[in-house]
């Protein structure tokens, strides 16, 4: 196994065909296909599926492409910063649920590299694309929650992925909702309190389970729900809908102003947030600076 066949599969993942990887890694299609199979031969599992309509990844295949990613950022890093003139840019890729501390965060990790070169990612995803992401090595880290309700299965995927769970805080749930809400006087609200009012949640595609939802109380049956994929149509719907969606409470003023507000939610539930982190791979700095930004960020709350 060399860097070059490691540059070989990415392309053909990136691509998703051999003749357009072939193409842009300036070989021919057949040069890249034996390189692929010998490959293949030497680490005993099989890396893609071939079809009419291109190629795609097994799960092997996968899991493989994680840890050549990481093999090949960390060898341009090298050469960049030992044999090139310019500046190494750093890359940086978190996944996580849709908080607002977790970009709170991430602004501080820019702020404390400064001015050099860098490529930092930050992803709001499904929380099953989450943990893939982690498992698979296309983020460095992941932010979930865990409740008493997903804890075991969740705990169960982590652990089949090779994967920690790392608390940052608890918090006991709160709604969301607009400072106009009709309910936005009270002190703290009951779950049949909410029964006419739009129940706001974010959209997990396929993988649309209980136990991945970012919202606790999720098998829970309500009149009128609305699923979004984005935190600025939940503040939308918040306030033009009288919508509302359950969370941590934690949520910066400085974000939408006084115009969402976070009510205790009168439950007998606790919201455990961490940080989730493939057991194979050490932070590199920017991943220590990142946790050390959100644990700063968990001790305000």
């Amino acid at each position: 196994m060399n860097l070059q066949q490691l540059k070989y599969v990415l392309e053909v993942a990136s691509k998703g065909s051999m003749n357009e990887a072939a193409k842009s890694l300036f070989i021919s299609q057949p040069r890249l296909s034996n390189a692929i199979k010998e490959l293949e031969m030497e680490i005993k599992i099989t890396l893609f599926i071939r079809t009419n309509r291109g190629v795609t990844a097994t799960n092997e295949g996968s899991e493989f492409l994680g840890y050549a990613r990481q093999v090949l950022q960390q060898f341009n890093m090298l050469e960049e910063k030992y044999l090139s003139e310019e500046p190494a840019k750093q890359h940086f890729c978190i996944s996580t649920q849709h908080y607002t501390f977790a970009a709170n965060a991430f602004v501080e990790l820019v702020k404390e590299f400064g001015g050099a070169e860098y490529e930092f990612t930050l992803r709001e995803s499904k929380t099953y694309e989450i943990i893939e992401d982690v498992k698979n090595l296309r983020s460095e880290l992941g932010i979930i929650y865990l409740s008493n309700y997903n804890e075991s299965v969740i705990l169960k995927l982590l652990r089949e992925s090779n994967i920690t769970f790392s608390e940052l805080f608890t918090a006991k749930p709160h709604v969301f909702i607009s400072k106009r809400h009709p309910l936005s006087d009270k002190e703290s609200v009951n779950l049949d309190e909410l029964d006419d009012y739009p129940c706001l949640s974010f959209e997990q595609g396929q993988y649309n389970s209980f136990y991945f939802s970012e919202e606790i109380l999720s098998t829970r049956s309500v009149k009128k729900s609305i699923k979004v994929n984005d935190r600025a149509a939940i503040v939308n719907f918040m306030i033009g809908l009288n919508g509302y969606t359950i969370s941590s409470g934690v949520f910066p003023k400085y974000l939408h102003g006084d115009d969402i507000i976070a009510v205790p939610l009168h439950v007998d539930e606790v919201i455990r947030v961490g940080i989730i982190k493939h057991s194979d791979v050490t932070l590199t700095r920017l991943g220590e600076i990142y946790v050390d930004a959100l644990k700063e960020v968990a001790q305000e709350l």
